[in-house]
């Protein structure tokens, strides 16, 4: 006996449920003519994810119904192919304020035009990034069905996280556990999500099919990376990571036992995966919001650098255009590099001086502020006006503003609101400081997309990081060295540690009291930045929810 199980990583499209129901019926094609006689198909695959508030309009849901029908009308000709759908199910009751649902994260089953069974999620997640209480209700029952002589019990992502759906599967009569799933990534999360399912298959003895989505949705990224694993926790197949595939794992009877096998692709490093889910990020978000193309301030410094490469790598130079807009204050070097890096990988690259501009509002606010020194006021005036001609050009053009201020400058605030922060979408802001340059380095050794090796000038990598909006500006003018501010970021942010435990790590004291009153002053900046990737656990975005108004200082 040989069971060929196809697993669909495909980049679903939110709301698209004719679209995503076309997707899974030419999968079901593909997969039947190579052999698969079931197929699996992500958590919630009919209308993408996460579809938030969308869940709770009753025209989504039977939008949903009708597309999952289309599903099964078109591949009832297959008579002996199974196919495993993710999709929302049921209705609610509503009141002008408060909506109730009754309706549940769920899979069907179909072959043969007919519906062989139906699982609700059991285990609800609502922690990070999840809401999922707020739109279901928890099943309570398992799932078994059977394909070709093989009892596979039927489990949604987070149930696969917890014993008693596994066990209960198996206590059902399952001999071979299918994980659908829509689980978001950061960096490291792979082998996380590889080492739990492990687990799970040696507590309860059963192999395990891992169907996993791609794709970028807003802020999120899902990386695929779909595997299957031995009873033994072994892998037995892997799909590529961060793109389509059609994953086929073999499964053999083997007296009782059961035996999986397919193709396993290597596992990618920290930077690589980083790399690919920024530019998955980018290249979804403009795609499936119909942007022809991107536009971004290039200021000669590292951190546009980056988010250049980043956006040719996504879309090609073609749909990339550069403006540098100089002040009185930008040195030469960074006029030079700015253009060189735009010449390598082959984008437009414009010079717009703001000098007129800053002069002209310098003058007009002069007999307001008469009496008072320059400041961060005329610093913040060079931001805004590059961020005003950055919207203009995009207001003409079409193009999307990409915004390249880091995780460290978001954090603490350093950065100008309505200046460099303006803009549509944010691709760096969950990357720290000290990342942004590791990245630089990881991409000019490698040319993954064929964009063009090298391509960040050197003197961008080693000159001291600055905003040039005065003579003589470092960063570390106004924060502390990126090593230590960052460590400290990462523990106040993404590990919830408070002020005294960093402290009790070796870190100053004082410097301490500074990141965490800036992280905490600055929170009403980071309410009006613009979405950008999600790359760890913990983001300045859906699993950051802290008051603005807040006196809690612990």
């Amino acid at each position: 006996m040989t069971l060929k199980i196809a697993v669909a990583q495909l980049d679903f499209v939110v709301g698209d449920m004719a679209g995503n129901a076309r997707r899974i019926i030419e999968a079901g094609r593909s997969a039947h003519a190579q052999g698969a006689q079931l197929l699996l198909t992500p958590e919630l695959s009919i209308c993408g994810y996460a579809a938030e508030d969308l869940f709770l309009r009753p025209g989504f849901i039977a939008a949903c119904e009708e597309a999952l029908d289309q599903v099964r009308v078109a591949l009832a000709d297959v008579q002996d192919l199974t196919v495993v759908v993710g999709h929302p199910s049921g209705g609610d009751w509503r009141t002008r304020s408060v909506a109730v649902p009754q309706r549940y994260n769920a899979a069907t089953v179909l072959r043969g035009g007919q519906v062989l069974a139906r699982y609700a999620k059991r285990e609800l997640p609502n922690y990070q990034v999840f809401d999922e209480r707020r739109y279901f209700v928890a099943g309570d029952a398992p799932c078994v069905f059977e394909v070709a002589g093989v009892k596979i019990g039927l489990l949604i992502c987070e149930d696969a996280w917890f014993d008693a759906p596994a066990r209960e599967s198996r206590a059902a009569g399952a001999e071979l556990l299918a994980v659908i799933n829509a689980s978001p990534f950061h960096v490291g999360k792979g082998g996380e999500r590889e080492a739990m399912m492990r687990a799970r298959v040696q507590d309860c003895g059963l192999p395990l099919v891992y169907a996993h989505l791609v794709g970028g949705q807003d802020e999120l990224v899902f990386e695929g990376r779909s595997f299957a694993l031995s009873a033994d926790g072994a892998v037995a197949a892997r799909a590529p990571a961060f793109e389509e595939n059609l994953l086929i794992a073999s499964v053999e009877r083997s007296g009782d036992a059961i035996e999986i096998e397919g193709s396993v692709a290597p596992e990618g490093t920290s930077e690589a995966d980083l790399w690919h889910a920024l530019v998955l990020g980018v290249r979804d978000y403009v795609g499936k919001n119909g942007f022809p193309g991107v536009i971004l301030g290039l200021s000669g410094g590292i951190d546009s650098a980056l988010v250049l490469a980043i956006a040719v790598d996504a879309l090609g130079p073609q749909r990339v255009r550069t403006v540098m807009m100089p002040s009185p204050y930008t040195a030469a070097m960074s006029l030079e590099d700015a253009a060189e890096i735009a010449r390598r990988l082959g984008v437009r690259h414009d010079v717009v001086p703001i000098a007129p501009a800053f002069e002209t509002l310098r003058g007009s606010l002069a007999p307001l502020f008469e009496g008072r020194a320059e400041d961060t006021t005329e610093e913040n005036i060079q931001a805004r006006i590059r961020g005003l001609m950055l919207m203009a050009l995009s207001n003409k053009f079409g193009d999307l503003v990409l915004t390249t201020g880091n995780k460290s400058e978001l954090a603490t605030g350093y950065c100008t609101l309505y200046g460099d922060m303006a803009g549509g979408f944010a691709v760096i802001k969950d990357v720290v400081k000290t990342q942004v340059f590791r990245l630089a380095h990881w991409r000019n050794a490698h040319d993954p997309y064929g964009r063009g090796a090298n391509p960040i000038p050197e003197r961008i990598l080693t000159r001291p990081p600055s905003a040039e909006l005065r003579p003589n500006q470092t960063d570390q003018d106004s924060l502390p060295p990126y090593e230590v501010l960052d460590a400290i970021i990462e523990r106040y942010v993404e590990h919830d540690q408070s002020a005294a435990e960093i402290v009790a790590e070796g870190f100053d004291p004082a410097v301490v009291d500074r990141v965490v009153r800036l992280i905490r002053v600055n929170e009403y900046k980071r309410r009006q930045a613009p979405v950008g990737v999600r790359v760890t656990h913990r983001s300045f975005g859906k699993d950051w929810r802290y008051p603005i108004s807040n006196r809690y200082r612990g």
